[in-house]
């Protein structure tokens, strides 16, 4: 299962190290040398060139690749990527920034899998993105507390509820809550869950099994 970052950007680079830390196979595109030097330093694969050309992204792997994730700065260049991704049947993830208007953000999203904001969830968003899942958890916070972010689903049995309403016992709780497209906030005690909201939970490492049974009902 190889991962094609487009991009060794911030966001790209940061992607990129999350998949690896969990052992996933990344190559990673990028026209600059500075970066793609960079990459090869950090231990990636680096296929050095125009991430919209299919003949490079043909070299990184993409016929055979899971999914594609367009990261650069350029909108226009992720979206070229992800459209040749999509191709070969990758899923594809593009990158825009949180200041385009509503209608570019539509055209973009009914032609790839997901569009992120990094400006909003940054690398683990993106990874989260990539996988396609739900529920992910993003990092330690100690020993026993993972940093943990979910998107509800629309058969979730939390939808309809009031945050307050809840109930994760001793094992997490909720401390942000965004809807679709939006910042992530503290959530007012009557905010009510719906299908497409993002959640962020601090939970105890031997509660995430529950946690995604209580929120996703698995």
């Amino acid at each position: 299962m190889t991962f094609i970052i487009v991009g060794y950007g911030r966001v790209g680079a940061r992607t990129a190290r999350i998949l690896h830390e969990e052992g996933r196979a990344v190559v990673v595109v990028e026209n600059d040398p500075d970066k793609a030097e960079r990459a090869r330093e950090a231990g990636f694969e680096v296929v050095e060139g125009d991430g919209t050309n299919e003949s490079v992204l043909k070299r990184a792997g993409v016929e055979n690749a899971v999914a594609l994730g367009g990261f650069t700065g350029d909108p226009n260049s992720n979206f070229a990527a992800c459209m040749i991704g999509k191709g070969f049947g990758c899923r594809v993830v593009m990158r825009i920034s949180e200041d385009y208007r509503e209608e570019i953000y539509e055209r973009y999203e009914e032609d790839v899998d997901e569009v992120v904001y990094p400006e909003r969830l940054g690398a683990a968003g993106a990874k989260t993105a990539l996988l396609g899942g739900s529920f992910s958890a993003l990092g330690e916070l100690t020993e026993q507390l993972r940093l943990t972010t979910v998107t509800i689903p629309a058969d979730a049995p939390v939808v309809g509820q009031k945050v307050n309403e809840i109930d994760l016992g001793d094992f997490g709780r909720i401390y942000a809550h965004g809807r679709e497209r939006e910042e992530m906030t503290i959530p007012l005690p009557g905010t009510v869950v719906e299908a497409g909201d993002q959640l962020a939970l601090v939970v105890d490492d031997d509660g995430l099994e529950r946690t995604r049974a209580a929120l996703l009902g698995e």
